[in-house]
């Protein structure tokens, strides 16, 4: 484990794009969001590439961890799916990287916090599966893929009682912003499911034998309430302990 920091290092995973756009050669990517709400919480944010066979060493130099979300989805092999939905889009060298980096972090009980794609990460890295395509899975699902920006509530969550998420927020309801289309559906031995939209789709989780481990499927780095600052003024403090 790192040594005691006055601003932890946090690693933040990045995204990452085929040449066109920004760059003519491939490149990577983070919403200056994610490193912002890592900084106003008092930890010192740094950029992880997806280096193969980097993870650990990366681990070696880190307090905790947050792995981002992104516009892509895990491959449905990796957890035991025996077909694939025509929406499914992978980054198959992200996934690997963030997936030794997450289950590298829980070996060492260092606090991994996931966003949305990483929730779900964090999910199957822990055992369990994924919805593929919530409006082919859950009848009369909301609009989890919000019209409106990203900035405002898309809908709200109920926060289950007894969680640590409770314990964190302070709240039994949040309004949050959605932009996803993926979900956790069976979650792992003893992982908690702690908040649900009101179609059921699961918006988080969290472990419980961890330091801190936990994720949710909106974006918190948003502050779209102040249920999201304390989140993660949460997993900080948990990173200094």
């Amino acid at each position: 484990m790192a040594r005691a920091r006055s601003r932890p290092l946090i690693g933040v995973t990045l995204d990452s794009e085929e040449p066109g756009g920004y760059s003519n050669l491939p490149w990577y990517a983070v919403r200056r969001n994610y490193m912002e709400a890592v900084a106003r919480a008092g930890g010192l944010p740094v950029a992880l590439g997806h280096e193969a066979g980097l993870a650990g060493a990366c681990l070696d130099a880190l307090d905790g961890v947050v792995v981002t979300g992104g516009a892509f989805d895990l491959d449905p092999a990796l957890f035991g799916a025996a077909q694939r939905h025509d929406t499914v889009v992978t980054k198959d060298r992200r996934t690997r990287f963030e997936w030794d980096l997450a289950e590298g972090a829980l070996r060492r009980d260092m606090p991994v916090f996931g966003i949305c794609g990483g929730q779900q990460l964090l999910n199957v890295v822990l055992g369990g599966t994924l919805i593929q395509h919530i409006p082919d899975a859950v009848p009369g699902c909301l609009e989890h893929e919000q019209r409106n920006p990203r900035t405002e509530a898309g809908h709200g969550v109920a926060v289950k009682e007894g969680t640590r998420l409770r314990r964190i927020v302070g709240a039994d309801a949040l309004a949050v912003n959605s932009a996803h289309h993926q979900a956790a559906e069976r979650v792992g031995e003893k992982v908690v499911v702690n908040a649900l939209a009101p179609d059921g789709v699961i918006e988080g989780i969290e472990h419980p034998d961890h330091r801190f481990c936990l994720g949710v499927q909106w974006h918190p780095e948003y502050h779209v309430s102040e249920g999201d600052r304390l989140l993660f003024d949460a997993f900080l403090e948990a990173c200094r302990a």
